[in-house]
């Protein structure tokens, strides 16, 4: 059992949650008011099937009951199209905010100062953006509106079954005990082998992500077989996590059919007896099965539906607390000028990846603009770092880098990277054409400053024979 502390958290990550579709309150609202409205709209159809038998067959009214058939028709079309309209706008209502929280999601993350992917495996940023957020979709697609609408269904039909004969609702109500305590185990172990489906799908995220990316290293060294070994363990656990899972809902789903068919058995049984003496009609007979099955549907799908609401928690938490790192590169500079002269100035400058490791101590040397300043030294010695932290991609420790005699923390971030020129010593290539890697998609440089800059740099000649030329389109790496 929860304590009341961690429930009040989980009703404040829901209100966290459901405040994300806050931009479409309108959807919002009919989706529920149609959930709500489909309750009275359900079970108008077993209250006129008991009217059409007792009040028109056994009197023989053949027009009476041909007007009754139309109606239930009519209650029946209606009933569709109210259902229709619930899904599509809870699902559209779903899909919205996953789209606005992805987007969301992924402008945080290009903003992380570059020690967050430096500490977090790639596959891990890439299961929230994706499996986590899909995830909060259920929510609202098959979470809170619909356990609201079927909780509310299952008040009203057991409301409409005490009033149509209170002893024959007692007798049918006999099973629920122990479909409370069968839904109560279903829902606590399906809760926990979700958890673990979604620990071992990160876990396999981030070992696939890895290894892909390193598959020149791992062809190189001849270390396929070790790795295929280590996969085929996540692997195995991932499969066994989901087959769990299956085998809850395997031993669930016949126990509720059971203790509904028990639950029938009893109504016929009693109500038969009742029938033959006058206490219960005919009608109330016929239509007594149709309201234990839209009273057992909803409830044999509560519990999985209160486990997606709750898997949904688990993941936005995950996302959230993304959202909530703070660990980014401030740009409180406003210093924004159109042209750098080159001046570069690195006075006792102290930088450490962590606080044990200095990788630059009391750095100090001075580049007038024109000169050029080679770097030399064994891997690690803080080549990359000082380029590195001269983009602001790290913080210094202590110490003041200068550009043109302001210090690069005046500068405003954008403009500050926009002026600085950086040949990557690991080539990368987005999807896409040889033109918008060379642009990275910027609007502001034109196809002509492209050729002038390949042509520059001897690539012109080389893109040139390409098929296609600069619309080339090209790969990763």
């Amino acid at each position: 059992m929860q304590s009341s502390d961690k429930y009040n958290i989980d009703i404040k990550l829901l209100w966290k949650v459901v405040s994300q579709a806050s931009p479409y309150k309108l959807t919002f609202v009919i989706t529920a008011l149609v959930g709500i409205l489909l309750a009275p709209v359900a079970i108008l159809r077993p209250f006129l099937v008991q009217t059409m038998v007792d009040d028109y067959i056994f009197h023989k009214d053949i027009q009476g009951l041909g007007t009754m058939a139309l109606i239930f028709l009519g209650v029946l079309l209606l009933e569709s199209t109210m259902r229709y309209v619930f899904t599509y706008t809870s699902n559209w209502l779903g899909q919205a905010v996953v789209r606005d929280l992805r987007t969301r999601v992924f402008n945080h993350i290009t903003r992380l100062k570059i020690s967050y992917f430096d500490k977090t495996p790639i596959g891990i940023s890439t299961t929230r953006t994706i499996n986590d957020i899909e995830n909060i979709n259920q929510v609202f697609s098959q979470g809170i509106l619909t356990i609201l609408a079927d909780s509310l269904m299952v008040i009203v039909v057991v409301g409409v079954m005490f009033a149509v004969s209170w002893k024959l609702a007692l007798v049918c109500l006999t099973t629920m005990p122990f479909l409370m305590i069968a839904t109560y185990v279903f829902k606590e172990k399906v809760k926990a082998s979700f958890q673990r489906v979604r620990t071992q799908i990160a876990k396999m995220n981030a070992f696939l992500q890895e290894r892909l990316t390193g598959m020149r290293i791992l062809q190189i060294f001849n270390a396929e077989r070790q790795e295929m070994e280590k996969f085929r363990k996540i692997n195995k656990e991932y499969t066994q996590a989901n087959v769990d899972s299956i085998l809850y809902y395997a031993v669930f789903f016949p126990v509720v059919d059971i203790i509904a068919a028990a639950s029938l058995g009893l109504m016929v049984w009693w109500g038969a007896r009742e029938s033959l003496v006058g206490g219960v009609s005919t009608g109330a007979l016929v239509a007594f099965p149709l309201y234990l099955n839209m009273m057992f549907r909803p409830i044999r799908m509560l519990a999985d539906k209160f486990n997606t609401v709750q898997m949904g928690l688990v993941a936005s938490q995950r996302v959230f607390t993304l959202l909530d790192r703070d660990d980014k590169i401030p740009n409180t500079g406003t210093y924004a000028p159109e042209k750098l002269e080159g001046d570069i100035a690195f006075k006792n400058v102290w930088f450490a990846y962590n606080a044990k490791e200095w990788v630059l101590k009391d750095i100090n040397f001075h580049v007038k603009p024109g000169e050029t300043l080679a770097l030399v030294g064994s891997t690690g010695s803080g080549k990359t770092s000082i380029i590195s932290i001269l983009n602001r991609l790290y913080e210094i420790n202590k110490g003041r880098i200068e550009i043109d005699h302001t210090d690069i923390r005046d500068y405003d971030l954008y403009t500050l990277r926009s002026h600085i020129g950086v040949v990557l010593q690991d080539v990368f290539l987005f999807s896409g054409s040889v033109m918008e890697n060379i642009t990275l998609r910027n609007e502001n440089i034109s196809r002509e400053q492209v050729v002038e800059a390949a042509k520059t740099i001897g690539a012109h000649e080389f893109i040139s024979k390409l098929p296609g030329g600069y619309d080339y389109q090209v790969m990763e790496r």
